[in-house]
């Protein structure tokens, strides 16, 4: 699978997210910044994510996915 694809599908599954997606075609690493993840535990903003790639995780399109997730708020502190 594409990197942009992953991109579009996240942006669109969590809308007024802004995601950056790296990988070799199986293998990514993902930078997801949206403000749905306040006040939610990590594995719950992970799963927001996984959501919103609906079945990819699970047809092996994506073998792996390493997820990094950010507020907007966390982000500009960076």
């Amino acid at each position: 699978m594409d990197p942009d694809i992953i991109k579009k599908l996240i942006e669109q599954g969590l809308p007024d997210s802004v995601a950056t997606v790296e990988g070799d075609g199986r293998h990514f690493e993902a930078l997801v910044v949206c403000d749905a993840f306040a006040g939610k535990r990590l594995v719950q903003q992970h799963q927001l994510v996984y959501q919103a790639l609906a079945g990819h995780m699970h047809d092996d399109a994506i073998h792996a996915l390493s997820l990094r997730t950010l507020t907007r708020a966390a982000w500009e502190q960076r």
